[in-house]
């Protein structure tokens, strides 16, 4: 630019560290990715043991669930994912018995009073 060295020497470390990070981001998009396919893969085998262990109307119920209480939701997968795996399921989970469940694991609601004077 103005034929100063230090302006020069500037500016090759800035052209330097710019690739660096280019080649940061382009390997960890790489990583990203197979992270993400990790993830989508382990929520397949989640949503395929459910498929088998619940009925049709107990997944509909649970996905009703999830359109409310998403947190709730996930915190019923995985106890039935913990059943399934543990063997104390012999039949498949009917809608009578995720209504039980989920009566089971309903929070406490937390409710009081209020006096006026």
């Amino acid at each position: 630019m103005s034929g100063n060295p230090d302006d020069e020497r500037l500016d090759e470390l800035r052209q330097q560290k710019m690739e660096e990070l280019k080649q940061q981001q382009g390997g960890g998009g790489a990583q990203d990715e197979a992270q993400q396919q990790a993830q989508q893969q382990a929520e397949q085998q989640k949503q395929a043991l459910l498929k088998q262990h619940l009925t049709d109307g107990a997944r509909k119920r649970l996905n009703t669930i999830r359109m409310s209480k998403p947190q709730f939701a996930d915190k019923v997968e995985q106890q039935v994912l913990a059943l399934a795996q543990s063997g104390r399921l012999q039949d498949r989970i009917d809608e009578e018995q995720m209504k039980e469940l989920l009566r089971e694991l309903k929070p406490d609601s937390k409710s009081f009073n209020i006096n006026r004077r």
